[in-house]
């Protein structure tokens, strides 16, 4: 029994010198003298009470009490919504006018337009039968175009399914977004992939995966890359709220918090996952509310609001970048559109409630309404944007319609620098197929093979 007593005393008074230094030690030497739980209970106590505020599983300091204090999170005020625009277009007092360029604003404002009329331009043709599918951007803008002009043109983007505007921002051409939707020989992507998800290596825009929240982890993956390399950038990883309920998300923030990686997720909340309304996705105080459990650097913003978008973010990839740190940005925005061709959100929220949004907190005009009270713009100038925008995609739209498909026998080329014989073979099987059921396949849309 000494023996033991021995071996006991000597192991806690070990793990209590590991962790929280010599200044305590007396008070733990009667662990030596004798042993019984209750002894044990006590000293254990009085040797924590003495102890430095900090305990192994938090990496905060922590203070003592001696009444239960549970956190209520009702009982909470919830995040604030950082902003800088009123509706009217005037800059709230005390907010920060970023102060940019009529060039900048004028293209930002263009480039809103531009992919307002496109989403119109293209809704209409999948419901025409010409396309697939088609997801728009409608209400959403500003969140894509004011974070867009807040970064490097050579950042990394890793995008969900809603970041058109920020392709389109960094310069990606208007016959592309057709070639890709139509799939066709001239698409990047050679027809592989759905509608909408786009990608751009010349413009450092990973192509978009259709399944939610795995672009999470691969962004952080990215960031750790540059982390190492310290090439003076960042990765912005867009998705949303929908896309925070997978597990994905939950461990890319983990591990871009614990690895320290230079890299912004930028949550766009629009309230709904498709037609899940966000009461029923969770009962936290939206994304923003997680940031902070995983020690990241986090802040709620106007999603509808493009200066507030930038001001944001652009204080975001300074912050990520001087300090090799995860920030968080919640958007807080609202979808206009149907989540895609493929929904009726009729079905799930009022008219009533999409018109509000649509007349009072539209970012569009916001925009252009403090391009008017600047002299910078008229609504006659909108008006034939708005033309101009339409004539200039309609004639992307026809050429990329007349554009055939990419021979067949290429969906088995680009996996392996060299195709594997196993590949070979199917191709040779395929060729085989189709050269006895040539009826049974339009083989006139393709380019010969």
């Amino acid at each position: 029994m000494n023996c033991f007593r021995g071996i006991i005393g000597a192991s806690l008074h070990n793990s209590v010198r590991k962790l929280y230094g010599k200044q305590i030690l007396p008070s733990c030497k009667f662990l030596f003298k004798s042993f019984s739980p209750k002894t044990v209970t006590w000293q254990w106590t009085r040797a924590l009470s003495d102890a430095p505020s900090k305990l192994p599983g938090s990496t905060f300091s922590l203070h003592w009490t001696n009444t239960p204090e549970f956190i209520i999170p009702e009982h909470n005020e919830g995040i604030p919504v950082y902003r800088v625009l009123d509706d009217h277009g005037e800059i709230l007092p005390g907010a920060a006018d970023p102060s940019l360029s009529k060039e900048l604003c004028l293209d930002m404002l263009k480039t809103m337009v531009t992919l307002g009329v496109m989403d119109k331009i293209m809704y209409d043709a999948q419901r025409q039968g010409r396309v697939s599918f088609y997801m728009t951007n409608h209400g959403e803008e500003a969140c894509q175009i004011g974070s867009a002009a807040a970064l490097h043109p050579k950042d990394l983007i890793w995008g969900q399914y809603r970041e058109a505007g920020v392709l389109l921002h960094r310069g990606f051409p208007v016959v592309q977004f057709m070639h890709q939707c139509y799939g066709n020989s001239k698409d990047l992507g050679k027809g592989r992939q759905m509608p909408v998800h786009y990608g751009s290596k010349d413009l450092h825009f990973v192509t978009i995966s259709s399944t939610l929240a795995t672009q999470m982890p691969q962004a952080v993956g990215s960031a750790y890359a540059y982390k190492m390399q310290n090439n003076g950038l960042c990765v912005v990883c867009y998705f949303g709220d929908g896309a925070a309920s997978e597990g994905d998300a939950h461990a890319a923030m983990n591990f871009a918090s614990t690895l320290k990686c230079p890299i912004l997720f930028i949550c766009r909340n629009n309230g709904f996952a498709i037609s899940t309304p966000a009461h029923e996705q969770f009962r936290g105080d939206g994304i923003a509310s997680r940031g902070v459990g995983y020690g990241i650097a986090t802040i709620r913003v106007n999603g509808n609001d493009v200066f507030a978008m930038y001001n944001a973010v652009k204080e975001a990839r300074e912050m990520s970048l001087s300090k090799n740190c995860p920030v968080l940005i919640e958007a807080m925005t609202y979808r206009l559109g149907h989540h895609s061709t493929s929904d009726d959100s009729s079905a799930y929220r009022s008219l009533d409630e999409v018109s509000y949004w649509k007349e009072k907190n539209n970012p569009l005009q916001k925009l252009e309404s403090y391009l008017i009270n600047k002299g910078w713009w008229s609504e006659e100038d909108t008006a034939k944007l708005k033309q101009d925008a339409r004539k200039k995609v309609l004639l992307a739209f026809n050429e990329a319609e007349k554009e055939k498909l990419a021979p067949y026998p290429s969906a088995f080329e680009d996996v392996y620098a060299e195709m594997v014989p196993r590949l070979q073979k199917q191709l040779e099987e395929t060729q085989e197929h189709v050269s006895h059921h040539k009826e049974q396949y339009s083989l006139d849309k393709y380019l010969p093979s």
